[in-house]
């Protein structure tokens, strides 16, 4: 379930990149197939990555979070130097690689505070009993929103906190210690939104897009206008207009603009039920997982897609405000995809895990089976003493 989702969104994604791109390419006189080459090359990035996560085992996976979460915290730092960082739009979020393009520091620190979490709660379950226990995955948390806060990009720090309160959940955290923590923070968020005039603009955009000083409204109309357009089957693939420079970051953030121009309510439809498909089977695995570690990591990847495919669907439907993030697996974007394939490698390695273990448990219930309907007394004994020996072990 989970490869076929993954599988079905990227591929869609190569092929509505090529359609919203070419279009304003053609325009100005530049090759129409760039961005989806370079869209086809991440994914192949994003593939060697899969590739290396579905083998590694858990006890690397736990090796992983702390170094991992180390050049996270760095990169965050290094990208809001002057002169280091890319600017683009306002907002200073990118590293500039030669050969590569640019690469995206919050995108990586998602996954590194999910591994480290992760590893934090197998090591120390109990703590979570106590809202002592809570201070260092908070401490931790606040360091990277207040870095992530600084470029600014105020919608990757929310996706975060979603992504924790998630993992802290299912590690066993009482919820009156979350829901304290989850108030203050929206206060905070509060405060953030009006001391920051773009946001402010976001937030009447929503109220009222056509509203004098609605800065952002005409993004959200512009949306609208073409989900509207498309209706049920849309006006036809590849013959939208407003991805030709009425619709900003149409490759990016708003890409499922173009799908319902496009493609209409059924492509969004098909949209929403490959999340819907993702979200299923990721929490399956989540729920089955074989140890608390793992069961984390998996909730937290899972929630962490979702959520994000969750604010900017509302967005670019005009059921929340604009946000400033791509549509996982789908839009354009190098760092996004090549870190959401990690991840879904990551959930193929626990859920196979998980499905290997099952099946040796059955073998075992069948060879327990077979050897009642001998009534053989050797086999009784042998049972016996491995059992003995597997206590030991586990011991």
């Amino acid at each position: 379930m989970l490869l076929a989702a993954v599988t079905a969104l990227v591929c869609f994604g190569f092929v509505m990149v090529y359609s919203t791109s070419s279009a304003t390419a053609l325009l100005t006189q530049q090759d129409p197939t760039g961005q989806a080459t370079r869209q086809v090359f991440y994914a192949v990035l994003g593939i060697a990555g899969y590739l290396v996560f579905v083998r590694m085992g858990p006890r690397g996976l736990r090796r992983l979070g702390p170094p991992l979460l180390a050049v996270a915290l760095l990169m965050l730092v290094v990208v809001l130097i002057p002169g280091v960082g890319t600017q683009v739009n306002g907002a200073q979020r990118w590293i500039a690689l030669p050969a590569f393009g640019t690469v995206q520091p919050s995108e990586i620190a998602k996954l590194a505070l999910i591994l480290w979490v992760a590893q934090l709660v197998a090591r120390h379950p109990g703590a979570l009993r106590d809202w002592r226990g809570l201070l260092p995955y908070f401490a931790v948390a606040a360091t990277i929103a207040l870095l992530i806060m600084l470029q600014p990009d105020m919608d990757t720090t929310l996706i975060l906190g979603a992504t924790l309160l998630a993992m802290l959940v299912v590690a066993g955290a009482h919820l009156r210690h979350l829901m304290a923590v989850a108030g203050a923070a929206l206060g905070v968020a509060a405060m953030a939104i009006m001391a920051e005039p773009y946001r402010r603009e976001r937030l009447l955009a929503f109220l009222s897009p056509d509203a004098p000083g609605a800065g952002d409204g005409h993004q959200a109309l512009q949306a609208q206008i073409a989900v509207g357009v498309g209706g049920i089957r849309g006006v036809g693939l590849g013959d939208g207009v407003q991805k030709a420079f009425y619709l900003p970051e149409a490759s990016s953030d708003m890409i499922l603009a173009t799908v319902g121009e496009e493609l209409g309510l059924i492509g969004l439809a098909g949209v929403v039920l490959g999340f819907l498909v993702f979200a299923v089977a990721g929490f399956l695995i989540a729920a089955n997982a074989p140890d608390l570690h793992q069961q984390v990591v998996a909730t937290g990847i899972t929630a962490m897609v979702v959520v994000q495919a969750f604010i900017n669907m509302g967005a670019v439907l005009g059921l929340m405000p604009l946000a400033g993030l791509t549509l996982p697996f789908v839009s354009y974007g190098g760092s996004s995809l090549i870190v959401l394939l990690c991840c879904t490698g990551i959930l193929v390695n626990i859920g196979r895990r998980t499905t290997s273990e099952v099946h040796a448990g059955r073998v075992v219930a069948v060879g327990d089976r077979r050897d009642r309907g001998r009534g053989d007394g050797r086999a009784r004994v042998a049972r016996a003493g491995g059992g003995r020996r597997a206590a030991g072990a586990r011991g």
